[in-house]
């Protein structure tokens, strides 16, 4: 009898971690019917700071599996039941998203359940847009306006229609957030931040009351999209769907705003990364919440609120990461200095709160 390959977890540095090849490749012939997926190729997507993603070719093609960290500090947080069954109800909307090809509840395959997805080919923006591509203020303005347009069409899905009743708990859903969120930065605590317990507290105490109830992304910014590879403004997919529920659309929108960095900003509007949004050329904040405003109808007076617990959530999630970093359960394991932008973060929070400047 030939030698039965199981599940073991790699270190960092052997081969790809969390999707050996040799495992993913005949599970994949298997389950996919198809021979030619056995001998195939993993490699890790860049990019993904939280959930572990990986394109898989052989000559069958190209799919993406998605799985969760190695060792996930907050396993709930890791649902690839959820991601899937998202991704799966909102194929033929308005909304743009991968074909889901097979989901895996076994953890005895890859020691956690995972799911693989089409490869969706085209540009995932993220410092700086690829040269020669949307290189006039025209094209990224259509690039902009693109992005805030699907935003609209996803709040504008009814999630009873597309069987996703019950995907979340619409009411108290902002209260519910700031004590998740606080609970998931008790939970991480590596050292007092007084300012971040500050900006936490003033938060709860000012949630905003807000209709809800759409399907939110939880993470909807530029580069968690795929864009038209000829047309700009058109968005190919919608990506990682990790904190996705039902809930106040106006949060989708504040996170936006988050990453929406001008190439005028300082340290009140701090960003961890850097995003293509601050080349010349992109529009800013200000029309990105008006084209918003003008395509849904909503009121989005209250928004600085919402860039706040934006920039909040963002805090508590790089202290995450960094936490799975000394942990070894990203994907790379670099030790990056991503940390470093919690203080900046809060600092911009709590000045948000406080003056209502978003732009």
């Amino acid at each position: 009898m030939g030698e039965q390959r199981t599940y073991r977890e790699h270190l960092p540095g052997e081969g790809s971690p969390g999707a050996d090849p040799a495992l993913v490749g005949p599970y994949l012939a298997r389950v996919l019917d198809e021979p030619a997926w056995s001998e195939c190729a993993v490699a890790v997507i860049s990019g993904g700071r939280s959930n572990l993603t990986y394109r898989v070719t052989s000559p069958a093609g190209a799919l993406v599996l998605r799985r969760p960290p190695l060792r996930a500090v907050r396993p709930t947080a890791h649902d690839m039941v959820r991601e899937h069954r998202v991704l799966s109800a909102l194929a033929g909307t308005a909304v743009p998203v991968p074909r889901t090809v097979h989901l895996c509840t076994d953890p005895a395959v890859l020691g956690a359940p995972f799911y693989v997805m089409e490869h969706v080919e085209g540009v995932i923006a993220r410092a700086a847009l690829p040269a020669g591509y949307a290189d006039t203020p025209t094209g990224r303005t259509a690039i902009a306006r693109g992005l805030v347009d699907v935003l609209a069409e996803l709040h504008a899905v009814d999630p009873d229609a597309v069987g996703l009743a019950g995907f979340g708990r619409p009411e108290g859903y902002l209260a519910r957030q700031v004590r998740r969120w606080r609970g998931e930065w008790e939970a991480l605590r590596d050292q007092d931040r007084p300012e971040l317990d500050r900006l936490a507290a003033d938060l709860a105490a000012t949630v905003p009351a807000q209709p809800s109830g759409p399907v939110l992304h939880g993470d909807y910014r530029l580069d968690n999209v795929v864009l038209d590879p000829v047309r700009p403004g058109h968005v190919a997919a919608v990506l990682d769907w990790e904190m996705s529920t039902l809930g106040d659309p106006l949060a989708d929108l504040g996170l936006l705003v988050v990453y929406w960095r001008q190439n005028r900003d300082g340290a009140r509007h701090p960003t961890p990364v850097p995003t293509a949004t601050s080349q010349p050329g992109f529009p800013g904040r200000r029309e990105v919440v008006q084209r918003y405003a003008e395509r849904t109808g909503r009121d989005v007076s209250a928004l600085p609120w919402y860039v706040a617990f934006g920039l909040f959530k963002l805090a508590v999630v790089i202290a995450g990461i960094a936490a799975r970093q000394r942990a070894g359960a990203m994907a790379d394991n670099v030790d990056d200095g991503i940390a470093e932008a919690i203080d900046g973060l809060v600092e911009g929070g709590r000045y948000v709160l406080a003056t209502g400047d978003i732009y």
